[in-house]
């Protein structure tokens, strides 16, 4: 069945948006910041965290990229109106990174200048490989200026053992994923087991460094092999949290939770839902049978 769903997500672009749309909406919160605003209560009431992202990248004009800027700026109004247990997530290709350097950072320090004023933290997420490198470069600029802000890395690419070490020394606060860009080879380990050992190598030399780690994971080899790390190295639950994605794998969410860890659930919103949607699928093959059988079923 894995293998069959694996294939069905290639013909995905063939079906129908309003299909895809039936079974992307557990991954997001809807269309409206009002919507993430009404997920991000019920999941603090849960005792569950949030980031809340503005869905959307690959910019190209500074007019969207403007426009970007302001509903990120809004997310954080609203962070701060309703006192949501919850940060901002940012994509900088939406802020412009692929425009201009200065144009994205500048769009980056009214975001980060405001979410300062309101105490919001604000992640900086990893994009492709193409981005790697400016994203970090970004990202250390405003670290100088700026202690409310973090960073993504993946652990399938072979780099981010060394970015890391490099980070480290400047006290970057860290989420940790697998990565789901599509990578050569030469930059990026494929072999499924590799990535995982990648993870838990960069995770242990984070937590032994005191970073603070966002684990970011819905992997049960990954989640128990940070249980381990956490208790071999003696961290207490204040000097990490685990994190997933709206949606996914909800029952072992709550038992993370339960265990007595922290646990932030990612909220992405707007009306960019497709081509994250897909990633999701691509992610997560499972559902792309669902997908398929709904178009034999009526939607049903």
């Amino acid at each position: 069945m894995n293998i069959f769903n694996k294939i069905l997500v290639g013909t995905l672009l063939l079906v129908p948006k309003p299909v895809v749309r039936k079974f992307a909406n557990r991954y997001i919160a809807g269309d409206k910041l009002e919507d993430a605003v009404e997920v991000s209560k019920k999941l603090n009431d849960k005792g569950i965290m949030g980031t809340i992202d503005v869905l959307g990248e690959d910019v190209f004009s500074e007019d969207d990229a403007s426009r970007a800027k302001l509903s990120c700026l809004s997310v954080l109004e609203a962070i701060d109106k309703h006192k949501l247990n919850a940060n901002q997530s940012v994509k900088l290709t939406s802020l412009g990174l692929k425009i201009d350097l200065d144009f994205c950072l500048n769009n980056l320090t009214e975001i980060l200048t405001a979410a300062k004023s309101y105490n919001i933290f604000v992640r900086i997420d990893m994009e492709d490989s193409s981005c790697t490198d400016d994203t970090i470069k970004l990202f250390e600029q405003s670290h100088e200026k700026f202690n409310n802000c973090g960073i993504v890395l993946q652990s399938y690419l072979r780099r981010s053992f060394a970015d890391t070490e490099k980070l480290i020394k400047i006290g970057a606060n860290f989420r940790l994923c697998k990565g789901i860009y599509i990578e050569p080879e030469e930059i990026a380990f494929k072999d499924k087991q590799e990535i995982r050992n990648s993870f838990l190598r960069i995770l242990k030399l984070m937590l032994e460094n005191n970073a603070y780690v966002g684990i970011a994971t819905h992997d049960d080899y990954l989640i128990d092999g940070s249980y381990r790390l956490i208790s071999e190295l003696k961290k207490s639950s204040d000097q990490y949290e685990f994190q997933m994605l709206l949606g996914v794998r909800e029952s072992l969410r709550d038992k993370i939770l339960k265990d007595g860890h922290r646990m932030r659930v990612y909220i992405p919103f707007g009306t960019h839902w497709y081509q994250y949607s897909i990633r999701r699928f691509k992610e997560n093959p499972q559902m792309a049978g669902y997908v398929m059988k709904s178009i034999f079923t009526g939607g049903k």
